[in-house]
């Protein structure tokens, strides 16, 4: 059963996900940056929908009160496909960092460039960091959260790998406060696999976190994520 749900979800998912691009590469050159963010939010609320209705996977958030008014350096932990665009309509207007050879995917990634992510080289890590500084204050400055996936990879549920200081070295140089989430997605969509399994994916939202020393507030959000893990 759970196969047969997880395959209509993916026969809705996929297809929409292709029409979703068409529409944003045909529409998004003629919108601005705030118009795009918008058309382009609506796809992963369908998503969020489709997957609670074929394979009932809920979301509850908590935490929406810790949202500042502002710009911040949003962290959070990275377990599967779902939070690479569930966050786009949680987090508005949001600038996503990601690696280089996504916004060259056919479609997906060609849409994506619309949205003026920060897409980074990872095989010249020297040049990669000056790029996120240097672009993710352009983002900041024009009003924008940045989004990064401290961790640089996608882990196994109930675990979590050391976070790079680099979003927080950005945080202290604009001088705007690190927002951490921690979520459970990977329980319900894990990684790499085709079943989706029914459940909650809690998403919880910390207390904005000024950053003094970047070393120390990742090592400080790391540990919060962590004991949060063991928590959900």
């Amino acid at each position: 059963m759970l196969a047969i749900r997880s395959f209509i979800f993916y026969c809705g998912y996929l297809p929409s996900g292709v029409i979703a691009s068409i529409v944003a590469c045909i529409i998004g050159p003629f919108l601005s940056i705030e118009g795009r963010l918008k058309l382009f939010s609506l796809w992963p609320r369908f998503a969020n929908w489709f997957l609670s209705l074929t394979c009932n996977v809920r979301v509850e958030m908590t935490g929406m009160e810790n949202l500042p008014e502002g710009p911040c350096v949003i962290v959070s932990n990275h377990q599967g496909q779902w939070e690479t665009f569930s966050m786009q309509y949680i987090f508005h207007p949001l600038c996503t960092l990601l690696k280089r050879e996504l916004i060259y995917i056919p479609l997906w990634g060609w849409a994506m460039y619309l949205l003026k992510p920060i897409a980074i080289n990872r095989g010249r890590p020297r040049e990669a960091l000056l790029q996120v500084f240097s672009e993710g204050q352009d983002r900041i400055d024009k009003g924008m959260h940045v989004l990064f996936f401290p961790e640089g990879t996608r882990v196994e549920p109930g675990t979590i790998q050391p976070y790079s200081r680099s979003s927080f070295e950005l945080a202290s140089r604009a001088n705007v406060p690190v927002l951490p989430i921690v979520h459970n997605s990977g329980d319900c969509w894990p990684a790499h696999k085709f079943i989706k399994t029914p459940g909650t994916i809690y998403l919880q939202i910390g207390k904005p976190h000024m950053v003094k020393n970047a070393k120390e507030s990742a090592r400080e959000i790391e540990n919060w994520t962590r004991e949060s893990l063991k928590r959900s």
